[in-house]
């Protein structure tokens, strides 16, 4: 008898503990400090809408993000899309899940360079960031403008290599001519008047690189349930910043970058990085041979977009929330 009335209470506790945990279902999320993950960052404070809590931390770049997935510490992660196709490529066990911003690159030289054009890039010092959309941007114009370009001295074009948030104070303090920058930082340099914009660079095969969501195969396959809160919180939140430009700018200024931004600042950034849902399997499988061309990322095995890009998980999401 007393062994049954054990096994009962050994039973009812871990039903209760299994509740409990459902109740606190964490998931771990992997960002990056930009205008245009802001929605991503606000997923955050709606999670326990979703019955989630989300978990977010804040990387310098997209292939940290990677680097942590491998690792074993993210469930999901933002990134621009080359450091999800290379995180691929080196073996990490990620699909793209879902498309999230567009656009957010802008090519800005010093007022005074005379830099109108990508031919004027000729004998200039162009900093980048390495292994971010930017540098596939970048070397895609230059090689449509048949320029060529090398971290060393002797070609058309010297690539300087530097963090986004080093870049506009290389520009502003005269260490490089031009820039290929993410947003909300182009704008900056724009409205601080220290860069002039020479061209959003949208006119390669890539068009408007898409920032892709990535979720591990994992969380994807073996944790559905939480995996579909998470993407009904992601089309939340996303809705909620297309929706409401007011709420999306006071996240994203007094939350994400704690005044550090104007409203200039987010609005032009957003202008040219729009907040979105969508990837297309066609758009990364495009991007990665790009990325082949230009040498970016150096893939020994580039992966088949078919093969990775599941958008199952938003198209139901969408669905359930009535998104075209």
């Amino acid at each position: 008898m007393k062994a049954h009335v054990f096994g009962k209470t050994l039973a009812i506790a871990a039903l209760l503990a299994a509740s409990g945990a459902q109740a606190q279902d964490v998931v771990r999320l992997g960002n990056l400090k930009f205008a245009h993950y802001g929605a991503v960052s606000y997923i955050k404070e709606i999670a326990p809408k979703c019955g989630i809590k989300v978990e977010e931390r804040i990387f310098a770049k997209g292939l940290d993000v990677m680097q942590a997935i491998i690792a074993g510490e993210l469930d999901v992660g933002t990134t621009a899309s080359e450091a999800a196709i290379s995180g691929r490529a080196g073996g990490a066990p990620i699909y793209v899940v879902a498309g999230f911003a567009k656009g957010g690159a802008r090519l800005v030289a010093r007022a005074d360079a005379n830099v109108k054009s990508v031919k004027d890039l000729k004998g200039k010092k162009v900093g980048v960031t390495r292994g971010g959309i930017q540098e596939v941007l970048l070397m895609a114009e230059l090689q449509k403008a048949g320029l060529t370009a090398d971290a060393a001295p002797g070609k058309d074009v010297q690539i300087i290599y530097l963090a986004y948030a080093d870049l506009n104070q290389a520009l502003l303090g005269k260490n490089i001519d031009v820039m290929m920058q993410s947003e909300p930082q182009s704008s900056q340099a724009i409205n601080k008047g220290f860069g002039v914009e020479v061209l959003k660079p949208y006119d390669t095969p890539i068009g408007e690189p898409v920032r892709t969501m990535v979720m591990t195969e994992k969380f994807h396959d073996t944790k559905r349930p939480v995996a579909e809160k998470f993407m009904r919180c992601f089309v939340m939140a996303t809705s909620a910043f297309i929706r409401d430009r007011a709420l999306a700018e006071k996240y994203v200024r007094e939350v994400v970058f704690k005044g550090q931004i104007t409203k200039d600042d987010f609005d032009d950034a957003i202008s040219n990085s729009p907040y979105t849902y969508d990837i297309t399997p066609e758009h990364i499988q495009t991007t990665t041979d790009i990325m082949v061309k230009t040498g970016v990322g150096r893939m020994a095995k580039p992966p088949v977009a078919k093969d990775w890009v599941k958008t199952d998980l938003l198209d139901e999401a969408k669905k359930s929330l009535n998104i075209k």
